[in-house]
């Protein structure tokens, strides 16, 4: 354990200023409230709050932050209180220490609705005073280092709520270090073997090719110093679970891995960041399509860099990061920055960004949705998780979406009426598809229409938490009545099923239990399919067997049919596998499987027949499924040639061809094809829409179309 003198010692390396008595003081309080504790390894309690304050040392914080990690179990696990702690080092550690205590308190990985709470407030705590989820970090750090002295199932679920949670947010907030270092050890756990071998390899390639690292370090020294920047190169080889997750990515062995060495050059100035790349792809060929300047482009943490992927020698792949001293301090600690010290007094770096930022903007975002609590899981998870691309708008304004964005996403970045009025989007001058996925330093063009509403396919096209959000909250108002009937038969049904009979008083337990504002929202949510009807079944009834509340499936295309039960889809919505659906039942014919936005379900709300909530089985569908489609194209030599053939290279089959109306000009009709889910008649639609002479291309829907035929099996 580090004595408390080696402690201040560490600190005064950093800040001469500190207040080493209080220090000092906080040791000896938080060791005597732990006196008679032990940890799992047999070692007394304290030496774990200790080393979490000496890992917060290497990040430079103020003394505030030294002595909450000193304290950060005292109030959970001993007979210390608040008033306590208040009275001895003052109500901003009070503040920190009791913040500290509630994140502990969080079930982060529990079920969505409980998750989506808690994780609320965790950014609630996190907005008011971010250094509390810096000790957070630190003490799962420490903890996943020390991890062997637990059972193996608790390693297990310990490295997997760090490698879903813990990681991703140290790497959001640009503390990279401990991302890599955080994944790296829940990497150890989850995957022993897979982390074993990969050293293995690292081992052999060594001993074939010596120290790569040491002869790249030296040539780029000698190309900068030609030119007189005198800047530090630092190299590495990558962490193994980083080799691992770009094996998967790509889905290439070891062998076939370039990129596995990582280099930085640190510079003076921003000057001779551009002059080093410059030099660096003068004497190494640049690899096309790696490189991303953040320092024109800053990330929202405030990391700034130059990326650079070049072939060095023997033609091995390496990235090459070029910044400055104070871009690197800000890269290597992110956030943290923000409370560094310096000889003595708080750093002035000017590229550490104000760290409740970030938290504010996606607080404000979710005040306008307090019960979407799918939609706010999708925002933090993105927030946290994803790549950005940066595209402009006609003026030249910069807007950051996550890698994977759509045009819908981005006319909903710039404003919800943007992109609630969206009807087409033109980039770099060229009309896509709403479903295109937007690329770095595209320009976008959104082309919006009076009266245009969102429609329920957008789901499928949006990928940012605010655009889904937004796009559910208008379905919601706008079809909040037919989806409160269908709900209700859904919950009908799922009760029936486990042996229950439905009630208004049942429907208020579950709406309280689910932290839904009504029976009527929760009725509303179930029949838009954001809520399953068996969790509201199982919010009322916890202890029932799960066998009584969902039947055990046999593997077929269509999940939640009785044994035997055959099933059609419903000729006026067309659902494809990848759609939320719903069934059905007709006494004696099977069920009729249909969209869950299909206008048609309104007219059988009142027949009695039996709904089930359904859903397509996970997994590639081997079967294809017919859909219509409404087209427009020129009338020209080879027009519905080009339209056949392309239909052919997305793997579609045309099973059918009607001419409903020809022009001098042009041609309506309408063409069923087989895909065989979702995704491919999007990828299908947009390749048809790209095409010149196809005016337009729309998914046929008809609820006159008849109800009741009978079903037989799929």
């Amino acid at each position: 354990m580090i004595a408390a003198e080696d402690l201040i010692a560490l600190v005064r390396n950093y800040n001469p200023k500190t207040n080493a008595d209080l220090i000092r003081e906080a040791y000896e309080y938080g060791r005597e409230m732990h006196e008679g504790q032990f940890r799992k390894s047999g070692e007394p309690y304290f030496t774990h709050p200790a080393a979490v304050a000496a890992i917060l040392t290497e990040q430079s914080l103020d003394d505030a932050t030294i002595i909450t990690a000193l304290l950060h179990d005292t109030i959970e696990d001993t007979r210390s209180t608040y008033s306590d702690v208040a009275k001895r080092f003052g109500t901003e550690v009070a503040d920190l220490v009791d913040g500290v205590t509630k994140l502990t308190n969080l079930q982060l990985s529990s079920t969505e609705t409980k998750q989506a709470e808690n994780f609320r407030k965790l950014f609630m705590a996190m907005s008011r005073d971010l250094r509390v989820i810096l000790v957070k970090l630190a003490d799962r750090l420490h903890n996943m280092r020390t991890i062997r002295a637990m059972r193996a199932e608790k390693q297990l679920q310990k490295a997997r709520e760090t490698m879903d949670i813990y990681a991703p947010l140290a790497g959001r907030m640009g503390m990279q270090w401990m991302r890599e270092e955080l994944e790296d050890l829940s990497f150890r756990v989850i995957n022993p073997e897979g982390r074993s071998s990969i050293i293995r390899r690292f081992i052999l390639l060594q001993k074939e090719t010596g120290d790569v690292v040491h002869r790249i370090t030296s040539d780029m020294r000698a190309e900068l110093e030609k030119e007189g920047i005198d800047a530090q190169v630092f190299g590495r080889a990558k962490k193994p679970y980083s080799i691992w997750r770009k094996m998967q990515d790509k889905n290439v062995g070891f062998s076939r891995l370039s990129d596995i060495y990582g280099f930085r050059v640190i510079t003076r100035s921003e000057a001779e960041c551009y002059t080093a790349l410059g030099l660096i792809h003068s004497r190494w060929r640049a690899v096309p399509g790696r490189f991303k300047d953040y320092i024109s482009q800053p990330k929202s943490n405030g990391y700034r860099s130059i990326h650079t992927t070049v072939s060095g020698r023997d033609g091995k792949r390496v990235e090459v990061q070029i910044r400055t001293r104070q871009m690197h301090d800000v890269a290597e600690t992110g956030v943290a920055a923000h409370w560094s010290y310096r000889d003595g007094v708080r750093s002035e770096n000017p590229f550490a960004v104000d760290p409740a930022r970030w938290i504010s903007s996606l607080t404000e975002q979710l005040d306008h949705d307090d019960e979407d609590h799918e939609g706010f899981l999708e925002t933090v998870k993105l927030e946290m998780y994803s790549d950005k691309v940066f595209c402009f708008t006609p003026k030249g304004a910069v807007v950051k979406l996550p890698k994977g964005a759509t045009p819908l996403d981005f006319a909903y970045a710039i404003h919800t009426r943007i992109g609630s009025a969206c009807v087409g989007a033109k980039v770099d001058g060229l009309r896509v598809p709403l479903w295109t996925r937007l690329k770095n330093g595209q320009s976008v063009e959104i082309v919006t229409a009076e009266g245009q509403t969102p429609q329920a396919t957008w789901l499928d096209i949006a990928t940012t938490g605010k655009a889904k959000a937004t796009i559910r909250r208008s379905l919601r108002q706008a079809n909040r009545d037919r989806f409160a009937r269908l709900g209700h038969e859904l919950a009908r049904a799922a009760f029936e099923n486990a042996g229950k009979t439905l009630t208004d008083k049942m429907l208020e337990k579950a709406a309280q239990t689910m932290r839904v504002e009504s029976p009527v929202e929760l009725m509303a949510r179930i029949g838009s399919a954001e809520i399953s009807a068996r969790d509201v079944v199982q919010s009322v009834y916890p202890d029932l067997p799960a066998q009584k509340v969902a039947e055990v499936e046999e593997r077929r295309a269509v999940v939640g049919l009785k044994h035997g039960q055959g099933f059609t889809r419903a000729p006026c919505c067309q659902p494809l596998p990848g759609e939320r659906i719903v069934g059905l039942a007709h006494p004696g014919k099977g069920v009729q499987v249909h969209a869950i936005d299909c206008t048609a379900l309104g007219h059988a709300h009142n027949e009695s027949r039996d709904w089930l909530d359904l859903q397509w089985a996970e997994g590639k569908h081997p079967a294809t499924y017919t859909v219509s489609l409404d087209m427009t194209i020129g009338n020209d030599a080879g027009v519905l040639g080009r339209i056949c053939t392309l239909i052919g290279e997305r793997e579609a089959n045309i099973s059918d061809l009607t001419f409903i109306d020809r022009k001098p000009d042009f041609y309506r009709l309408q063409m069923d094809i087989d895909v065989s889910d979702a995704e491919h008649l999007h990828s299908t639609m947009s390749v048809l829409d790209a095409e010149s002479n196809v005016a337009t291309v729309e998914r046929r829907r008809d609820p006159s179309l008849d109800l009741t035929q009978p079903a037989a099996a799929e």
